[in-house]
């Protein structure tokens, strides 16, 4: 058994502790790219593997590439959206596809309750009260998360992660997903609700969509005027879903307690946009999949589907043909 590291070789040791390294070692051969990504040190990299990892930089598996290895039989992407890389190619030859979408999504939900608890607690101006010489002014706008209701758009593994971590809490959770049965989110710990219900009755709404054409600015002028006055909106997905220009006309007005936003559309936010002047919009530069340290949780995801994969094991995260349409 072969394992192809196919990104940039500076790259592997963000990802793949040492440790981690020496487990998969103990499994399989490892092949590990010296070099940049380029195409020529690709092929030679993948050549005669039956596993390849892929990350950011990886360029698409094109036939080209896959010749090298015939015997390729999976491949696992330690990084976001599988797009980048898969070709009609890979799918011709019957090989799967692993996405990182369960640790980078666990890294998203909790990114996601920071925001909900520090944003229903006040944190942002009661600090900024603090700084400016008071103390307690903003102290009767604190809510606890306790009998309020948590909207939460999208179910995938960032959504359903946050809805688990919400257990802790006694909230009412309502979920809008349209790929997901009633009993499905019963299961997960919510109510099926559509969005418009979900909007209206919520008093925080947690963005966990994908960015596909149907989601396109689903937050806009009119969503917005469904929701509570004083509602927290989050959006750690991507940044198409929201109507930047609606969002800051609406809480222009004194609509929102808050939105708490790590995504933008476009990216980096530009310098000009309005929502950076105003103090109740949390920014945060795109950093609630992973940071820092939380890239390693890629490298263990990977030791975890060859090991499955190498014992017959289903595999979590597996992405098919059909599910592209519906990932970001």
């Amino acid at each position: 058994m072969k394992i192809a590291f196919i990104f940039a070789e500076k790259a592997i040791g963000d990802l793949f502790s040492q440790k981690v390294l020496d487990k998969l070692a103990s499994i399989a051969d490892l092949s590990l790219n010296r070099g940049d990504a380029g195409i020529e040190n690709l092929k030679k990299t993948i050549a005669g593997a039956d596993i390849a990892v892929t990350s950011w930089g990886t360029p698409p598996l094109t036939a080209e590439i896959l010749d090298c290895a015939p015997g390729l039989r999976l491949v696992i992407h330690a990084a976001g959206s599988v797009k980048p890389i898969v070709t009609d190619a890979l799918w011709e030859r019957g090989i799967k596809v692993v996405s990182s979408a369960k640790p980078l999504g666990e890294g998203v939900a909790e990114t996601t309750l920071g925001f909900t608890i520090s944003a229903c607690k006040n944190y942002y101006n009661l600090n900024a009260e603090i700084h400016a010489g008071g103390y307690r002014k903003g102290y009767e706008d604190i809510r606890e998360l306790y009998g309020l209701t948590v909207g939460v758009v999208g179910a995938g593994w960032a959504g359903r992660h946050y809805i688990k971590l919400l257990q802790m809490f006694d909230v009412e959770i309502l979920v809008s997903d349209p790929y997901l049965s009633s009993d499905h989110i019963a299961d997960l710990g919510g109510r099926k609700t559509e969005l418009e219900e979900l909007l209206v009755n919520s008093d925080v709404v947690s963005l966990h969509a994908p960015s596909i054409p149907e989601t396109r600015h689903m937050i806009n002028a009119g969503t917005l005027s469904m929701m509570k006055r004083d509602a927290i909106l989050i959006n750690t997905a991507r940044g198409s879903l929201v109507d930047e220009a609606a969002l800051f006309a609406h809480m222009e007005k004194g609509n929102l307690k808050y939105a708490c936003l790590d995504v933008y559309d476009p990216e980096p936010i530009l310098p000009d946009n309005p929502l950076r002047s105003l103090p109740n919009v949390i920014m945060t530069p795109h950093i609630a999949g992973l940071a820092v340290n939380g890239k390693g949780k890629l490298g263990a995801h990977t030791l975890h589907i060859a090991q499955l994969y190498i014992s017959g094991q289903p595999l979590e995260c597996e992405v098919t043909e059909e599910m592209l349409a519906t990932m970001a």
